[in-house]
């Protein structure tokens, strides 16, 4: 776990992703340079149409010694729990005590345009993520039950990437962490938290595009680009709890393209809705979302080389 003392002592762990398009050739390569540089995580993503999370997590969990591998998120409605839970059981055994799993809805279009969104989303993702935690302890639930040999001996942190309300309160009933997709500024984490409301332990993982530099302007400048999709709709919890979220909205509102959104936002907002500037400046902001009660800030790697901003944001451990 990396300690951080900028100002107030605050520990939290911090994680790199692997970016969805990095070349097949590079993910391992990346993995092992995360492990090297003493990031405390490394997340894999399943988005639709790019690589599966689990075969993902596998591979780079084998070629990697001691970081803890998050699958961020497994869609529950593409799988069936009986085989998710054969999944991540593999995982488990294979790798104990190195493996988080991140579940959620799905996008909404996606899920629709494969045929699968529940009519019940929430009552479905409840229901799936207790039933998987039986399977994985051993558990029977209708019938299934894992054999006993593939039974983990520890399961695996269960989480929720979920960002709507009612989503987050179910988090925070039924799951060992959420995780929030980016922009997660400390408003937003503080906000998150209020929701999710859990009445024990709860980790809650936040995603962020990063960038670092000893040139402030130039990391600002390196994460710009990331950023053209935030103030769509399904940010807006994201947005929300900022103090320029009505100027962000009618920013966004004017502007024809997203290049021309990316190009007008004022540094001050780069700022916020991203890890980025030097070394020191980016310690504080992670141990400033500590203080929101994050527990673990990723880092979604911004510019055109992903190897050189892992090693870039390195800097920061």
């Amino acid at each position: 776990m990396c300690a951080f003392t900028p100002s107030i002592a605050v520990m939290t762990d911090v994680g790199v992703m692997l970016p969805r398009d990095l070349p097949a050739g590079l993910v391992l390569d990346f993995a092992r340079a995360a492990d090297r540089a003493g990031f405390d995580e490394l997340w894999v993503v399943e988005d639709l149409a790019f690589r599966g999370g689990v075969a993902q997590a596998a591979a780079v969990l084998a070629a990697t010694d001691r970081i803890v591998v998050g699958v961020g998120i497994l869609p529950a409605a593409v799988r069936h729990v009986a085989y998710a839970a054969m999944e991540v059981a593999t995982l488990a055994q294979l790798f104990p005590g190195r493996v988080h799993v991140g579940i959620g809805h799905g996008m909404p279009e996606w899920m629709r345009q494969l045929g699968v969104w529940p009519q019940r989303p929430l009552a479905f993702l409840s229901s799936y993520v207790e039933t998987l935690r039986t399977l994985l302890g051993g558990g029977e639930v209708d019938g299934l039950r894992l054999d006993p040999s593939s039974v983990p001996d520890v399961v695996p942190p269960l989480l929720l990437g979920v960002r709507g309300p009612k989503s987050l309160a179910v988090s925070g009933r039924v799951a060992d962490g959420t995780v929030l997709a980016e922009p997660c500024a400390p408003e937003y984490a503080r906000a998150a938290l209020e929701k999710i409301a859990a009445s024990g332990p709860h980790r809650v993982v936040a995603y962020n595009v990063g960038a670092v530099d000893d040139d402030p302007a130039a990391a600002v400048a390196a994460a710009r680009p990331a950023l053209e999709w935030v103030g769509e709709p399904d940010w807006a919890p994201h947005l929300a709890p900022l103090p320029f979220a009505d100027e962000f909205a009618a920013l966004r509102t004017d502007c024809a393209t997203r290049a021309e959104f990316v190009a007008r936002l004022p540094e001050a907002w780069v700022r916020r809705l991203a890890l980025v500037g030097t070394p020191d400046e980016v310690r504080g902001r992670i141990a400033e979302l500590g203080r929101a009660g994050v527990s673990s800030s990723v880092f979604i790697p911004a510019g055109p080389d992903p190897l050189r901003s892992l090693a870039a944001l390195g800097r920061v451990l």
